[in-house]
Order: C-alpha cells, then structure tokens, then sequence
C-alpha cells in the first residue's frame, strides 16, 4: 500500500507493492516521471493515487502554449 504524495489517499502501487504485473499507471499516458530515489539525503518523491493522477494528465491535456502559465 502506498500513500499519495498529493493528497494523502492510501492506493495500490505494483512497484512498492512487489508485484510482478505492470501497476495501474503504466496504462495512462507519461505525464510526470516515476519517482527515483533522490541523493544527498533528501527524501525520494512518491507516486500519486489515480485520482491525483488523473486529474493531473486532464489539466496538462487543457494547457495550451497560448495560454498564460501553461508549460
């Protein structure tokens, strides 16, 4: 069980979980990179729910380089 660094909800991860089959994002498209352990004793960022998930790769799909603030 993992805990969204976004929101705090507990969700299911395959790659903390140890399982052999693909996790659930891997079926969404790559929108933020897969948390890699950071150095220098800072502490590794984590995944997020499919919520925070979701929501996340739906407010990049409305962005738009015309618009103010859109990357």
């Amino acid at each position: 069980m993992s805990t969204c660094t976004r929101c705090g909800a507990g969700f299911g991860c395959a790659m903390v979980d140890g399982s052999d089959s693909p996790c659930w994002c891997t079926a969404l498209p790559p929108v933020v990179p897969v948390p890699v352990p950071s150095g220098a004793g800072q502490p590794a960022p984590g995944c997020w729910c499919p919520a925070c998930l979701r929501q996340h790769i739906a407010q990049q799909a409305g962005a738009s380089p015309d618009r103010p603030g859109a990357e």
